[in-house]
């Protein structure tokens, strides 16, 4: 049949070159007719049509199922687009089908791979026909990917469905429309005490729960019992569901179940099929016995509570009252605050800050402070305080409403610290009386500090004086001494030179007399005389030994004078004085410790006589001398200068020493200060110096620079004012130039 239909001539003008236009050109080769091409094409089926080999044919249906173009399914042999797996199924069944010429072959399953890469399921059936001698297969395919798919999501729910059933922590069953158990999960069986195997497919799920026959909430589910029906069954306690649509939920008691009873609480829901028939129920039941155990032993305790509360009240409600009569009638000022705003206060507060008919609530606390800085510095110290949830203690000056300055002690705590916003409580005490006490106390202590320091000052300073003046007298006792036996050896060297001349005189006129004119004996002896002493050299010599004698006594008499010039015990009063000698003098005096430390310059001016205590000026020149000479190191220079400005004499002592620090420079003046190693210096040098020049209304300055030198500028007034003359006379004692020399060498 198959032969004659394909044998019959289709070659017609209508049909010519169908065969291109359906095959897409001449890929598809001409070993059909054209007309089947156009059929097949026009066949919404997908359809592919090969011989023993390859592929011969595929319509467009086929083509996007397969995803291969015409060219790539025409070059590939026809099982080339099953899985690898499924290729010998699909040769094995296209080889039989080519050999049943005369039936349909049936049906069956192949798995394709997609020129995409995707694995299709597919349905395939051949039809044998022979054209020309040739058997050729038609083979229909239909594509069963989306339905295995579904038919897999839908055994999958239904596992997935019965394991949620079945592995759920909350106890369920499931009753068909026949009320027939189909579902007992293992919570259910546990909460019971019923197994699944004995319940499944039974139609008395009611025996679990009850011992005489009743429906359950899930059978009045399916009977779609009325309201009625349920409130007969279950009264009150069964209500609707807020979550599910035409569910009901009971709470209730079943005596009968384990343990003496159990309280479930249990909700039923429609099973309903695609057209919306009640096809059974599902209910949930849980075990809240131990809830309504807690929920009534928590009524009992919130009884008791309550009763304790009560109680309770009325204890705080007195302490409260005795707490506000406390706060009123305390003998300090309480009050809280919040929002920079006082809150409340009480009647102390209120007479501390003369508040007089004004109430402390709602005044700002700016009112009681005396300027805005008082109250950013309270604010400075209390906030890191307080936000840390420390009590403050602090005292400062408040104001009262009328203007009077208190001094206030506070203590401070926050209510809440945690809280945003919260208030504080302040306690306010009133130390105004104690603090005037206080400071009176402070300013005596600080003027007897004082006083302590200067008697204690002029002690040391008597003491060291005191200590002191036997040596002053005893150098001007020296001095006076010396000058005695240099008295009188002066005047025995004058009278020796006027004793010497006239002997060498007579010698010489002996040795130019002939030898023969003096007797012999006397000629002998001056000749012997002659030859021993050699007279010549003796000649010449002694007048040069009372020359240097003569030099060495006026040297002693110039340091005889110069120390008491220094120390001027015979001139312990006020004096015009030449400050240049002055300066000479002493540095004659200190030249032992000055000429191996510096080489001493001098730049004096022309000065006019100065009034003055010329000793005491000689103390301070002596101190600034050696104390620059002490200040070098090693070798270094020492500059004198003096110069006139104005109706002052200016004195200058520049070394070029190691200098000092702005520290040391600022306490040099300070009695007992010393960077001297302990044993070398007293203190007291430069604080007497000071204590001088103050006397004689002058003033010191202190220029100094380290490692560069130091340089100490005085200046004395020409004439000091009137009272300075009687204040400085007072304090020059014969003492005075030892205790100088020893304060100099410290």
């Amino acid at each position: 049949m198959n032969t004659l239909l394909f044998a019959d001539d289709a070659g017609t003008d209508d049909v010519a070159g169908a065969p291109e236009a359906a095959a897409g050109g001449s890929v598809w080769p001409d070993a059909l007719p054209a007309a089947l091409y156009a059929a097949w094409e026009a066949v919404t089926t997908p359809v592919l049509v090969h011989d023993d080999t390859r592929v011969v044919y595929a319509n467009g249906a086929g083509l996007r199922l397969l995803g291969y173009s015409d060219v790539q399914l025409a070059t590939m042999r026809f099982d080339g687009w099953a899985t690898p797996e499924h290729q010998p199924l699909l040769r094995d069944y296209a080889h039989a089908a080519l050999g049943q010429t005369d039936q349909l072959a049936p049906a069956m399953e192949i798995e394709a791979l997609t020129g995409s890469g995707v694995v299709r399921v597919l349905e395939l059936t051949a039809r044998s026909f022979v054209h020309e001698s040739r058997p050729f297969n038609v083979m229909t395919l239909q594509d069963l990917s989306d339905m295995r798919f579904v038919q897999t999501s839908l055994l999958n729910v239904g596992r997935v469905l019965h394991q949620i059933i079945e592995n759920s922590p909350v106890a369920s069953f499931v009753l068909d429309a026949e009320h027939r158990v189909t579902h007992w999960n293992a919570a259910c069986a546990k909460l019971t005490g019923r197994d699944g195997t004995d319940m499944l497919g039974s139609d008395e799920a009611w025996t679990a729960f009850y011992q005489e026959r009743r429906p359950l909430l899930s059978d009045m589910i399916i009977h779609s019992a009325s309201h009625e029906d349920y409130e007969r069954a279950y009264g009150g306690a069964c209500r609707r569901s807020a979550i599910v649509d035409n569910a009901y939920e009971v709470e209730s008691y079943f005596p009968d179940m384990q343990d003496g009873g159990r309280w479930l609480f249990f909700t039923a829901a429609p099973l309903l099929d695609a057209q919306g028939k009640v096809v059974g129920a599902i209910e949930t039941l849980q075990d809240v016995t131990q809830r309504r155990r807690s929920d009534e032993e928590l009524r009992r305790h919130r009884a008791e509570l309550e009763d304790l509360v009560a109680e309770r009240t009325a204890e705080l409600l007195l302490t409260h009252h005795e707490l506000e009569a406390f706060l009123e009638n305390a003998s300090v000022g309480i009050i809280t605050t919040q929002g920079a705003r006082i809150q409340r206060g009480n009647r102390k507060f209120a007479e501390m800050f003369e508040l007089g008919d004004e109430l402390a609530g709602g005044q700002p606390t700016r009112r009681f402070f005396p300027n805005e800085e008082s109250l950013r510095s309270l604010l400075a110290v209390a906030g890191p305080v307080l936000k840390r949830g420390d009590s403050l203690r602090h005292e400062m000056e408040l104001v009262s409403l009328k203007g009077k300055r208190l001094w206030v002690q506070l203590i401070a705590y926050v209510a809440n610290p945690q809280a945003e916003t919260t208030h504080t409580w302040w306690l306010l005490q009133d130390r105004t009386e104690e603090r005037r006490v206080q400071m009176a106390l402070e300013e005596n202590f600080e003027r007897i500090k004082s006083t302590n320091t200067r008697l204690e000052e002029a002690q040391n300073q008597l003491l060291q004086a005191e200590k002191m003046a036997s040596i002053g007298q005893l150098a001007a006792g020296v001095a006076h001494e010396i000058n005695n036996p240099i008295g009188f050896v002066s005047s025995n060297l004058h009278t020796l030179r006027g004793y010497v001349e006239p002997v060498f005189a007579l010698l010489d006129e002996l040795r130019q007399l002939p030898p023969q004119s003096l007797p012999d004996p006397a000629a002998r002896d001056l000749k012997d005389l002659d030859k021993r002493i050699d007279l010549d050299f003796v000649k010449e010599d002694l007048p040069q030994l009372l020359d240097e004698s003569e030099d060495g006594l006026i040297r002693v008499k110039k340091i005889v004078q110069d120390l008491k010039d220094f120390s001027r015990v015979d001139h312990a009063e006020w004096q015009d004085a030449n400050l240049n000698a002055g300066l000479d003098s002493t540095l004659n005096v200190v030249m032992n410790e000055v000429k191996y430390k510096a080489e001493v310059k001098r730049d004096y001016e022309d000065l006019p006589p100065v009034r003055c205590i010329a000793a005491q000026l000689n103390q301070v020149f002596m101190n600034l001398i050696v104390n620059a000479a002490h200040a070098i190191p090693q070798r270094g220079e020492i500059r004198l200068r003096t110069a006139v400005e104005g109706e002052w004499v200016r004195i200058e002592v520049e070394d070029t020493g190691s200098g000092m620090t702005e520290d040391v420079r600022r306490r040099i003046f300070e009695p007992f200060f010393t960077t001297k190693p302990v044993g070398k210096g007293t203190g007291l040098g430069l604080s007497l110096s000071y204590s001088i020049i103050q006397k004689h209304a002058g003033r010191v300055e202190v220029e100094s620079t380290p490692g560069v030198g130091t340089t100490f500028k005085v200046w004395i007034p020409i004439r000091p004012p009137s009272g300075a003359g009687e204040v400085a006379a007072v304090q020059a004692t014969p003492a005075s130039a030892a205790l100088a020399w020893a304060a100099g060498r410290a």
